[in-house]
């Protein structure tokens, strides 16, 4: 083939794949999104406060609507780095009131379409890269005086994004057996001391002396994020108490050579596979149920065996 025909077939191919790429952009080469607030690395989303619940799908409106996205904790005035790369658009009105917090900017690319909220970009069009400064963020207290202050993070379609909120930094191997934190805020895996309603060791005395505490019960705030111990493979719904009351769900993970039942939870999803330290779900309102009890996931070993050593991470670790 003559030098010159060749060198335009290149060239020919070459546009054509552009074309296609541009068309069709290639999904994220990350699985998750970079961390959105500073202060913030693993995008752990706002539990509940007296103005609701963070989480998606959560309450609004007295129950006559849901809650469309979720909401990543963030200070007031902290910055706020871009998820992914992409194309900026905006303003967004999220209140249409002009209060203080009444900003935001959507962001498509990547194979994502989101819209941020509660936030004031540096700029509403352009291009900007995964992790580059996107702006700060707003004085939610003086709007809502003490809620958890987060971003609003609402996928273009309404799907939900948790998953996506995942740490982009990949979970690190279980080399001593020991499994991550389950509950954020409680990075030691703590155990739930004695309360009036009881203990939450291992062996603990239940219904008066005549059972034992199959399980332990690790301290973990109604509402807060919830992680997988250990990587492995999701089956639920585990129902505890067969009542339907409102802490009444969790789910079994079984793989990494453990097999365990974290009940009071609600999970993000029900089967499928998960990874060590992913995001599983958010805490339900044990408090509505127990009023005064030191609120818990209660984790319990397939086998009723003692869990403990696995929760106990090491000092410094």
């Amino acid at each position: 083939m003559p030098a010159l025909s060749l060198v335009t077939l290149v060239s020919l191919v070459s546009t054509v794949f552009t074309k296609q790429l541009d068309a069709h952009p290639p999904q994220q080469h990350h699985q998750h999104w970079a961390q959105i607030c500073s202060g913030n690395p693993t995008n752990e989303i706002r539990g509940c406060d007296r103005y609701g619940c963070g989480n998606f799908g959560a309450d609004r409106h007295s129950g006559k609507e849901k809650h469309a996205g979720v909401d990543v904790i963030c200070s007031d005035g902290a910055t706020v780095y871009a998820p992914f790369s992409g194309q900026l658009s905006g303003p967004i009105r999220f209140f249409h009131n002009g209060n203080a917090i009444d900003d935001g900017v959507q962001i498509r690319g990547s194979g994502f379409c989101v819209k941020l909220v509660c936030i004031h970009p540096f700029r509403y069009h352009g291009q900007i890269r995964r992790g580059q400064q996107l702006g700060k963020m707003l004085p939610m207290q003086k709007v809502y005086p003490g809620i958890i202050s987060h971003i609003h993070v609402e996928n273009c379609d309404h799907s939900d994004p948790t998953h996506l909120l995942t740490p982009a930094v990949p979970p690190s191997p279980q080399q001593d057996g020991r499994w991550a934190a389950v509950c954020a805020g409680n990075p030691t895996n703590e155990i739930r001391g004695c309360d009036k309603y009881g203990c939450g060791y291992y062996g603990a005395p239940r219904r008066s002396g005549k059972g034992k505490h199959r399980g332990v019960d690790v301290i973990c705030a109604d509402g807060a994020t919830v992680y997988a111990p250990f990587s492995g493979q999701l089956s639920g719904p585990v129902k505890f108490f067969h009542n339907g009351n409102a802490i009444d769900d969790g789910v079994q993970i079984r793989g990494s050579g453990f097999c365990v039942k974290l009940l009071c939870i609600h999970p993000i999803k029900y089967n499928g596979a998960i990874s060590k330290g992913q995001v599983l779900g958010r805490m339900l309102p044990m408090q509505r149920v127990f009023p005064g009890i030191t609120s818990h996931i209660h984790i319990e070993n397939c086998d009723h065996s003692d869990p403990t050593s696995n929760l106990e991470r090491g000092k410094g670790q």
